[in-house]
């Protein structure tokens, strides 16, 4: 085996050409370095915090006005004012999570009083009515900012 590999040596020779490593960009940039994982001595917070958007956050209170009573019987859809900060996926799930129906197209839109407003298009097989009838609107919205003087007489 050493005899063989003598010959090799002596044949081809031992030094081997090295491969030129190819440059793709003209700026020199730093290798980098080893980054090690957080290995923490101690807990930093006591109590890992809640979401800050909740279901019973991102839906406020549903609308009983005339145009949204039509639209949930013509169109299968329920509207809801939700609040300003929600997306559609998390109007979604809220509406998944409080009234186990599952919502085929969301529409919002900004109202000029600067509140949130979703229509909530649900599928064929699940009639809107009855997901109505059974979420009751609220008498008076969650007090929230922009109720300023309101009394609940």
């Amino acid at each position: 085996a050493r005899s063989q590999a003598a010959k090799k040596a002596a044949l081809k020779g031992t030094n081997a050409t090295a491969l030129k490593k190819v440059r793709t960009s003209a700026t020199f940039h730093r290798p980098k370095t080893l980054a090690l994982p957080r290995k923490p001595t101690y807990q930093r917070k006591a109590v890992a915090s809640l979401p800050r958007m909740d279901a019973y956050r991102t839906i406020v209170h549903p609308l009983n006005t005339e145009s949204a009573m039509k639209k949930i019987e013509d169109h299968n859809t329920l509207v809801f004012i939700v609040d300003t900060k929600s997306n559609k996926r998390q109007i979604k799930d809220a509406v998944k999570k409080l009234y186990d129906v599952k919502a085929l197209k969301i529409n919002t839109l900004i109202r000029p009083d600067g509140r949130k407003k979703a229509f909530v298009r649900l599928e064929a097989d699940v009639d809107a009515l009855d997901v109505a009838n059974k979420v009751r609107p609220l008498p008076l919205p969650r007090l929230a900012p922009y109720w300023h003087g309101i009394s609940s007489n």
